[in-house]
């Protein structure tokens, strides 16, 4: 399954990105799980900036738990960026500030940033190990995860499979280190639950439903949750599910301009499959509120928004 998966490293690297975002920078979470985690982690919340747990939260970092909200809560990358400089120079031990850096490389493509940033992920990951062995290992996970991504893009996907093949031994390794030691833990259920979604509607054999579980039962915070099951049933092309799951992701984070990109997405999609033109106006109307705060978007993605919007125009003929 991990050597088909590299194979179809072409289909799945235009998903990586928001793979990296979730999974690595993880993508996902304010702990709703009540969870009692095993490692007896008694941490004062006035000190833990926890974004995945309410209860019994691990020391992450204020500046990066804004990070955090700002990149998935609220989609503004400028903020996200400013909040992560500040993380790296006051949190210099949290392997999750790292993985952001990492996934907005990835974004922009500065592949130098990419590996280095993927490296202090798996570092720090390693040495929070000792400390907190959940997190230490799932963020060494992370941290091999990146360094495939990064052999991938340096020597390409004939080439780089060997070694990539590896890092996503390791990857799996260490989840399973991870899920041994707290397997409802809502942070580790987010970022397995993605990259388990990601195999899932990329290979014929994996299953979404486990992987839309496992996210469902466990992850959190719920506006990912949300946003995760609306992107695989997306590319599932079951669309009726999809927009069910983005209009919960949209009451808990109405400021998202991605989210209105997602929905427009869906609603393009399953317009044309009905040949509804009134879905289609929708669909347009959402990429236009996506494009009302380009500013704090990736110059990139605002351009594959218009392009997007600019398509489902063509489609618009009443």
């Amino acid at each position: 399954m991990i050597k088909r998966f590299f194979s179809r490293q072409l289909v799945v690297s235009a998903k990586l990105t928001t793979l990296a975002q979730t999974a690595f920078a993880v993508a996902i979470a304010f702990g709703v799980a009540p969870w009692a985690i095993a490692l007896n982690l008694w941490v004062n919340p006035s000190l833990a900036g926890d974004p995945f747990r309410n209860r019994e939260p691990h020391q992450i970092g204020d500046q990066t738990e804004a990070a955090f909200k700002a990149m998935f809560q609220q989609g503004n990358y400028p903020a996200a960026e400013r909040y992560l400089e500040q993380a790296i120079s006051k949190e210099p031990n949290e392997p999750l500030a790292y993985a952001m850096k990492a996934s907005l490389a990835y974004g922009n493509k500065d592949w130098s940033k990419l590996d280095t940033y993927s490296q202090k992920t798996l570092e720090t990951g390693q040495k929070l190990i000792t400390s907190d062995p959940l997190r230490g290992n799932l963020y060494t996970a992370v941290g091999h995860f990146l360094e495939g991504a990064v052999v991938l893009t340096r020597q390409g996907t004939v080439n780089g499979i060997p070694q990539a093949f590896s890092r996503l031994r390791q990857v799996y390794e260490y989840l399973d280190k991870a899920e041994a030691i707290s397997a409802n833990d809502p942070e580790l259920n987010l970022i397995k639950g993605y990259m388990d979604l990601l195999l899932a509607v990329n290979l014929p054999f994996a299953s979404p439903d486990q992987a839309i579980g496992r996210l469902e039962q466990n992850a959190s915070p719920q506006y990912l949750v949300d946003r995760g099951i609306a992107l695989a049933y997306r590319d599932l092309k079951r669309y009726p599910k999809a927009l069910e799951h983005v209009n919960r992701a949209i009451k808990t984070t109405s400021d998202n301009p991605e989210i209105y990109y997602l929905k427009a997405q869906i609603l393009k999609n399953l317009g044309q499959k009905e040949k509804n033109q009134q879905m289609i106006q929708e669909a347009i109307a959402n990429f236009d509120k996506a494009l009302t705060k380009k500013s704090q978007l990736p110059s990139d993605l605002v351009k594959q928004i218009e392009r997007e919007r600019k398509n489902a125009a063509s489609l618009n003929n009443p």
